[in-house]
């Protein structure tokens, strides 16, 4: 199958940067940043043959204005659909073409995840870009290491920074920008003796423009505002040279002005949406042994609310609130063996429960009010797991091979495993040959088991089988990374469009290729480049009838994603960027039928000068030409966006 000529440019930069890269051969390589995601242990990135991508600090700070999904948007291998829509849209995360609910998000280290969400995700506009230190995306299965809800990936956002010396550390910002956008942050941070903390809050106020398209452009759709506020707090201990003790806790909520569907506004139509996550673990270090334990609790709260001032054709009032709640902990160890060889083995607990309530007034004919209520009533969920990990590190470290297992007893399904094999091999210092194979178990959720319009009891867990192979080639000026990916979905969990329920489909088959490339052609300037190609078949019930059929494409996600952005540093105090974003044709549900949507590119531009070492001012522009565009059918994307602001660090 050949590609789009869309890939062109990219692969002839690959091509130019590989002999770029050659030049370079006999200098110095950067060396692998140190990552946690990949085996639960801290390790230079060139440890592991599992694909990982860290947005660092500087990349963060450099991304000042945009959000955490709009950030994630740019990475190889996701989609995120809705991070390009208005302020409180939801957020579907979908890596390498994996459905929502099969990218698992983490939080320092500990899953994340709302029972109340049909795919029992997490609602990335809780996040506030400005809290992070830096984000490590691991991409292919984790089901191994980190349970059901990996299938595609795992993306770790670190909030916690650990280079910290001095006892009072400051930081904060203030930025304003297009329809009435205004963002805030400010964060305290420190070491004092054996004590560290950090403190923060993030504020994000928008009066937006309106979630649904106006077609006609004169029916005069209102703005669709957000408010949304984030704190967050934590301690750590070293209470001697072997323990460490920490806690946390984060609190999030917004309220954001939401649509009644697609192309249909709502004058008077509001989505409230709250989370609270606490908890604490240790970490224990004895010679040749780690041992690490985590608990959190997490409560998550989301209403919506039509009150009535405007009655559309369907609804004079509408009520709907969820309660969701989490608890997670577990128990691991590495244990060093010897001769190259260490164990990684632990063990976890989840319970998931959520209910709900609705109330609805209909403008009946003969009642005008028509009440009717609903009540889910609480239910829950849980999971046992028992996994282990055997690595081995050999050949003066050329050789890395990860050999792992996990066992899972679920409250409904019962006992089901899953296992990863995971070798890599470094050719020379600039060369690493990498392939894994895993397999993975989605279990239903509480909302697709027993909502009372669209579950359905009888669901089937959904089990994957996934091989990966890849090549890395680094030098000083330049890192390229190309992987091929495979996926193979047995019994998958979907959204029946006819009857409104859930079901279990055929089979799914995804396979795909991600290609990364850093360049430094000339001093100063840094190009960063991915592109992202997907290739689907997947037997489903047909979206018009209930037929089965193959379809060759999956719904909103693009089968050739490019970007591209080149950055130049002018002396130690300015830093410009431009960047490019291509997204090939996709399909939505319409009426009747699916509906193609149209490619698109975005360009985009950054700017910051620093005035001193502590005061930076910055701006930042989205969709510069204006582009009108969809990523959900019937829902505005961002027009041209600004924003700017200044920085402090102190």
């Amino acid at each position: 199958m050949s590609m789009n000529k869309s890939v062109l440019p990219l692969s002839a930069l690959l091509l130019l940067g590989v002999k770029a890269g050659a030049q370079d051969s006999l200098r110095t390589a950067r060396l692998d940043e140190v990552i946690v995601t990949a085996n639960k242990i801290a390790q230079k990135q060139n440890a592991t043959g599992k694909v990982v991508s860290v947005i660092s600090r500087e990349q963060i700070e450099k991304s000042t204005g945009r959000t955490v999904a709009q950030l994630l948007n740019e990475q190889a291998g996701i989609t995120i659909n809705g991070a390009l829509n208005n302020l409180g849209t939801n957020q579907s995360v979908y890596m390498r073409g994996a459905s929502s609910g099969r990218t698992l998000i983490l939080v320092d280290g500990i899953p994340v995840y709302d029972p109340s969400l049909s795919n029992s995700e997490f609602d990335l506009n809780l996040l506030a870009l400005n809290d992070i230190e830096r984000i490590e995306i691991c991409r292919g299965a984790q089901s191994t290491l980190y349970g059901s809800d990996a299938i595609a990936g795992v993306i770790n956002i670190i909030t916690v920074r650990q280079d910290v010396d001095k006892p009072v550390n400051v930081k904060a910002s203030l930025a304003g920008g297009s329809y009435g956008t205004i963002r805030g942050n400010a964060k305290v941070y420190g070491k004092a003796g054996k004590l560290s903390y950090n403190a923060g809050y993030a504020k994000l106020k928008s009066d937006g423009f309106s979630a649904a398209y106006d077609r006609t452009g004169n029916e005069g759709f209102d703005n669709d505002g957000y408010n949304g506020d984030a704190l967050n707090a934590s301690l750590q201990y070293q209470l001697s040279n072997e323990l460490l003790l920490r806690g946390f806790s984060r609190y999030s909520r917004y309220k954001a002005d939401i649509d009644n569907s697609a192309f249909i506004d709502e004058k008077d139509y509001v989505l409230k949406s709250k989370s609270l996550m606490t908890g604490g673990g240790f970490t224990f270090k004895k010679t040749g042994v780690v041992l690490n334990g985590n608990y959190q609790y997490s409560e998550f709260t989301r209403g919506q609310i039509d009150d009535s001032v405007y009655i559309s054709p369907a609804t004079k009032y509408f009520k709907l609130d969820y309660f969701g709640k989490a608890q997670f902990a577990e128990l691991f160890a590495n244990i060093e063996l010897g001769k190259g060889f260490s164990l990684l083995q632990g063990a976890d607990f989840r319970y998931s429960s959520m209910n709900s309530y609705s109330y609805y007034m209909n403008p009946g004919p003969v009642d005008p009010y028509n009440p009717s209520e609903s009540t889910f009533k609480d239910t829950s969920l849980s999971q046992s797991s028992l996994y282990g990990s055997l690595l081995y590190s050999g050949i003066n470290g050329n050789l890395n091979v990860e050999l792992g297992g996990r066992l899972n007893v679920h409250s409904r399904y019962g006992s089901n495993h899953t296992y990863t094999f995971n070798p890599s091999y470094r050719i020379n210092y600039h060369l690493r040959v990498f392939g894994s194979i895993a397999t993975g178990f989605k279990a239903p959720t509480l909302y697709q088991l027993y909502d009372a319009w669209s579950g359905q009891p009888d669901l089937k867990p959904e089990r994957s089988t996934n091989y990966e192979g890849g090549i890395q080639y680094q030098a000083r000026n330049f890192r390229t990374r190309a992987v091929y990916f495979y996926r193979d979905i047995k019994d998958g969990l979907d959204y029946n469009y006819i009857t409104y329920r859930y079901f279990n489909f055929g089979r799914q088959k995804v396979g795909g290729i991600e290609l990364e490339a850093t360049l430094q052609p000339a001093k100063g300037v840094t190009v960063t480049a991915n592109y992202t190609w997907l290739h689907a078949q997947e037997q489903i019930q047909n979206r018009v009838n209930q037929q089965d059929t193959t379809y060759k494409y999956l719904l909103r996600r693009p089968d050739h994603n490019v970007n591209v952005t080149i950055g130049y540093n002018a002396g130690s105090r300015l830093y410009v960027s431009v960047s490019g974003k291509y997204v090939s044709k996709r399909y939505d549900i319409g009426a009747g039928k699916d509906e193609k949507l149209d490619p698109y590119f975005l360009l985009g531009a950054y700017a910051e000068y620093k005035y001193n070492s502590h005061i930076k001012i910055f701006a930042d522009a989205q969709n510069l030409t204006n582009k009108k565009f969809f990523d959900v059918l019937g829902y505005r994307s961002i027009p041209f966006m600004f924003n700017g602001g200044v920085a402090i660090n102190w």
